[in-house]
């Protein structure tokens, strides 16, 4: 046989393989999808109401000020036809080139054919002049409301990203490019890769964001050492194990968020929170929700905060044997933080020495690029989703918190999954991310309509456990962390609720970088600096204008605020006592566990 004729053998026998895996693939795929329940309609897009009424808004700007729409009109068919000219130009004069390019650098269009190319140029030039209209056109609509023209940018600028050239095959290069070296392999690995997601989600697509066999909790993640001592049904109470002789004498207590687990903060020990607090000679105490089930549909926010913050507070204390804690919360578990130091205001219980805020809200004002998502078309899906099943899947939470970064969460790993073929990643923090909780129906809708729609905890009074609190009634003293580019909670919404708490003693500290990166910014990296400034007070801008920059990260400075608050050192306390043994070993078993299954 001729290697002529041995290369031809060798083809046919990878084109059988791959067409016997494509049809494998095919069967499993509509296999999944036949399982799919079909979606609450209000949890998939804003009502169409957004889009009528921007219809209405622009054809009464035509009527108004028919200029102005014809210029912006006249303005895009401009360049358009602009650079049709210039290509046929460039193609007329026998040159396979692009012609100049002027546009913005775009890391989707980073491929060097996009400049180059002049097919791949063509199209992208063309499309971003077309987004740029589109973008221009929603900006001029006078006559909605600036809320109302908020989510329609919002909206607006999905489609336009969800509609970019680099997201699909034939006009992508790097997929292109990736299928011709391969063979072909390349986009049969990306089917396996889409039909393993759809799998994965019940029928529903969440792109994989990281390797999910390359971690495990407990072995390479959240490895710092400790122990369980408490468990009830709402948490799980980790008392960590102290690497010092000797210890400050007031323990410190961190509430994480239970819309995401605890472990955020003890990825590896080079850039764990968790063990460099204990390295600092600290008492510490960690939360770690349960991922709760349907069982929990009754559950509220007095529920988390009379079974849960309360109680991992009492139980802090009796362990160490002192009167006080100081109290750390993570987002949302921060804005309940607050509604919990406010209710120990008004019964004058004095258990909490002090509070840090890590980007949290408590003031909703203002909702930041989030509130999108917070007006009644999506809630009230919300509500009956949670009143049918009991809880909100944490599908639903993912998905939303991703489509605040579309580019970098869906269509990027996508591209590089589904068309590239490549294996997710082994990045921990994007595993973190795809490592989400349920959340309690009734807590949900209490917390999505009281506190993120009504605003009642900043504007009026909330009424926890019995009480009516309001933001005035915090004055514990407090320091808050927020983050310059957080989208989740913006820093200026963070700074007016810090600025409207009662305390007299106040310290704002406001950190480069977004909600995670931001907080998780090990000192050791000198990656991303902070602004200290006046107490938070006025307007937020203000207040950065005149702040101080400091390099690197705002942990030491929060360590020379904290031991100021934590009295003497005592012995170092090894967790538990005879009262409350040891369980487990940290990170115990809720953080494991997608269901209720192992709760004692």
């Amino acid at each position: 046989m001729t290697t002529s004729e041995y290369d031809t053998d060798q083809k046919a026998e990878r084109m059988k393989a791959n067409m016997a895996r494509i049809e494998e693939l095919t069967a499993r795929l509509t296999t999944a999808l036949a399982h799919r329940e079909q979606p609450r309609g209000s949890l998939q897009a804003p009502d169409s109401d957004i889009f009528v009424q921007a219809t209405a808004a622009f054809w009464t700007e035509m009527v108004k000020n028919p200029s102005k729409i014809l210029e912006k009109q006249l303005d895009y068919w401009g360049k358009s036809l602009k650079h049709v000219v210039e290509v046929q130009e460039a193609l007329r004069a026998g040159k396979f080139q692009a012609p100049e390019d002027h546009t913005p650098d775009d890391r989707r269009f980073s491929n060097p054919l996009w400049k180059t190319h002049p097919y791949f140029n063509y199209i992208k030039q063309q499309y971003l002049t077309a987004s740029e209209a589109v973008q221009d056109t929603v900006m001029a609509l006078d006559t909605i409301t600036p809320r109302e023209k908020k989510r329609l940018q919002y909206f607006t600028q999905q489609i336009v990203d969800m509609m970019a050239p680099t997201n699909f095959l034939a006009t992508n290069p790097d997929a292109l490019m990736k299928a011709v070296e391969t063979e072909g392999e390349s986009l049969i690995r990306g089917l396996e890769n889409l039909v393993n997601d759809i799998e994965a989600g019940g029928g529903e697509l969440l792109v994989s964001l990281a390797d999910k066999e390359a971690f495990k909790v407990g072995e390479n993640l959240a490895t710092t050492p400790g122990k369980v001592v408490f468990r009830n049904r709402m948490f799980e109470l980790i008392q960590y194990a102290p690497t010092t002789e000797q210890v400050y004498r007031t323990p410190v207590v961190i509430f994480p968020p239970w819309i995401n687990k605890f472990y955020i903060m003890d990825l590896k020990p080079q850039n764990s929170l968790i063990k460099w607090i204990v390295d600092q000679g600290y008492t510490l105490f960690v939360v770690s929700w349960v991922n709760p089930d349907a069982s929990y549909a009754d559950v509220g926010m007095d529920t988390y905060v009379e079974e849960g913050y309360l109680e991992a507070i009492r139980v802090a204390k009796e362990i160490t044997g002192e009167a006080q804690v100081n109290a750390v919360g993570y987002c949302i578990a921060g804005t309940t933080l607050s509604l919990v130091l406010a209710l120990m205001s008004k019964r004058k219980d004095k258990s909490v020495r002090s509070t840090t805020f890590f980007t949290t809200l408590t003031d909703f004002s203002d909702q930041g690029e989030v509130g999108v998502f917070l007006e009644d078309d999506f809630v009230d899906g919300i509500e009956a989703e949670c009143t049918e099943n009991g809880y909100l899947d944490s599908f639903f939470m993912s998905r939303t918190f991703s489509f605040l970064r579309s580019n970098d969460l869906i269509y990027a790993p996508a591209i590089r999954s589904y068309m590239m073929g490549e294996a997710p990643p082994a990045f921990d923090l994007l595993y973190w991310n795809g490592d989400g909780t349920n959340l309690p129906g009734k807590m949900c809708v209490e917390y999505l309509r009281g506190l993120c729609q009504q605003d009642r905890f900043a504007a009026d009074s909330f009424r926890i456990c019995g009480e009516d609190v309001s933001i005035k009634d915090v004055k514990h003293p407090l320091c808050a962390i927020a983050c310059e580019t957080d989208h989740i909670a913006a820093w200026r919404s963070s700074f007016r609720g810090v600025s409207r708490m009662g305390s007299r003693d106040k310290t704002f500290v406001l950190s480069q970088s977004g909600h995670i990166a931001g907080i998780i910014n090990p000192p050791t990296k000198r990656k991303y600096g902070h602004y200290t400034g006046a107490a938070p007070d006025g307007s937020p801008d203000d207040w950065k204008a005149n702040a101080d920059f400091n390099e690197g990260s705002w942990w030491p400075r929060w360590d020379d605020w904290l031991k100021r608050r934590s009295g003497a050192k005592v012995a170092a306390r090894i967790p538990g006592d005879s009262s409350f043994p040891a369980l487990c070993d940290a990170p115990g078993t809720y953080v494991v566990s997608s269901k209720n299954d192992d709760m004692s």
